[in-house]
């Protein structure tokens, strides 16, 4: 494999469809880069590839783990180039709205330890009885420099950043190099995008065959395992307040369709940075194909 095929935009803009069609016409499988619709659990809240989608293209990465599984970008990356290196297809697809998957591809990510599960134990453990206040504190004390930019009210982010500084004894900061990495392959990268009003009338409208699809059933079934990280994403969040009874049905679809929406806007945000990608309409194949003959 000597070319990456790229393709992304923001959700609901489009992207199964053209990238299956993109997938046949070049005879190779999907890449998917999605960081939720590589749980199993979780396919009808993430929007995942039909079975039938999946037939008409072979998908990587698609509910491949469980929620109770440990996965982050750095292992995605490493599984990826392993999958790319593998690969003797003059051409690979990359797709997927993920920003930070996509990323991790394409520029590489900081190799940051993968947290051994006594530490992660024991954090979470420390997060429960001293509160995050206290771990913060803590944060100041390890590593001052991370300490005053990292998101306080993340719990999260500060729990990882401690992880790493008790189970490697450096601090987070010296792990976070923001080094672009060399590639063995060029690559090609293409955007799609739709009028922003239209973009938020298919966001809406997909939210809605979602719940039709049994969205809230779904939920529901995986409501005990909330804590998990996998499950703090758009969507399922509005659907757990919704059982807590904190809003009605329906106001936590408009506030699923709203969160959506303004993810939308942050991918593009996101995507609208890199000066190497060309921007086209999802109906536009025959300039998308055009456009990579041509490169």
């Amino acid at each position: 494999m000597h070319t990456l095929i790229v393709v992304t935009g923001p959700t609901a803009v489009g992207k199964t469809a053209l990238t299956i069609r993109l997938a046949n016409h070049l005879g190779i499988p999907i890449i998917n880069a999605d960081s939720r619709q590589i749980y199993r659990e979780m396919r009808i809240g993430t929007a995942s590839p039909s079975i039938e989608q999946q037939q008409q293209a072979h998908h990587y990465f698609v509910g491949t783990k469980s929620i109770a599984d440990y996965y982050n970008a750095s292992m995605y990356e490493q599984e990826v180039m392993q999958l790319l290196q593998d690969d003797h297809h003059p051409y690979a697809l990359l797709s997927g709205g993920s920003m930070m998957y996509i990323d991790a591809v394409c520029n590489g990510i900081d190799d940051i330890p993968t947290i051994r599960d006594d530490v992660r134990k024991e954090m979470k453990r420390r997060y429960t009885e001293e509160g995050l206040e206290a771990l913060c504190e803590d944060l100041k004390r390890l590593d001052p420099e991370h300490y005053e930019t990292v998101d306080k009210q993340n719990y999260r982010r500060v729990i990882h950043a401690l992880e790493i500084c008790y189970q490697t004894g450096k601090t987070y900061t010296s792990f976070r190099t923001q080094e672009k990495k060399q590639r063995p392959f060029r690559m090609i990268k293409i955007g799609l995008n739709r009028d922003r009003e239209q973009l938020y009338q298919r966001i809406n409208a997909r939210v809605d065959e979602m719940m039709q699809q049994g969205f809230l059933e779904e939920a529901a079934a995986l409501r005990e395992y909330r804590h998990l990280n996998a499950l703090n994403t758009v969507g399922y969040k509005e659907l757990f307040d919704y059982m807590d009874g904190r809003w009605s049905l329906e106001e936590a679809i408009e506030r699923i369709k709203g969160s959506t929406r303004r993810y939308a806007r942050k991918q593009l945000t996101w995507y609208k940075r890199d000066e190497a990608m060309r921007w086209f309409h999802p109906e536009e194949e025959k300039d998308i194909l055009k456009y990579i003959d041509n490169l």
